[in-house]
């Protein structure tokens, strides 16, 4: 039996099933925090593994360091508007805190430059972030 069998075929069915009935009880804010949070999951895993593990594209990598904090930001204020200083804060010292983390590991390393790109991506994304979620607050009332 391949990969696509009956049983396989019906099990698929039956979580697409649980999992379309669990998405009605979500609300677009709960969707928006387990992006944000998902988003930073990422950024940790990259950020504290080897560094052959890494993802590489071909964009340079401060790029990369800011786009990626860039859509943090934009998770982030968007999943916690009421509390983006907060949120703000937190992704400010998660940057600088994983910086310091690279250094304990003998193939990585962890620049203050590296931290100050991140920081400004963060940045820039609250900013959009701020905006959409007013644009779209607006759009609801």
């Amino acid at each position: 039996m391949g990969p696509l069998s009956g049983n396989c075929l019906a099990q698929s069915a039956l979580a697409v099933g649980s999992i379309a009935a669990y998405d009605s009880h979500m609300t677009p804010r709960t969707l928006t925090k387990i992006l944000a949070w998902t988003v930073f999951a990422i950024i940790v895993g990259v950020t504290l593994s080897p560094i052959g593990l890494r993802p590489q594209t071909q964009l340079p990598v401060n790029i990369e360091r800011a786009g990626a904090y860039l859509a943090a930001g934009i998770a982030f204020a968007i999943a916690y508007p009421r509390h983006i200083w907060w949120a703000l804060a937190f992704i400010i010292v998660a940057a600088v805190g994983l910086e310091w983390l690279q250094q304990l590991r003998p193939d990585r390393h962890g620049r203050e430059m590296d931290a100050l790109t991140k920081i400004a991506g963060a940045m820039i994304g609250f900013g959009i972030g701020w905006l959409a979620s007013h644009v779209l607050a607006r759009r609801r009332a």
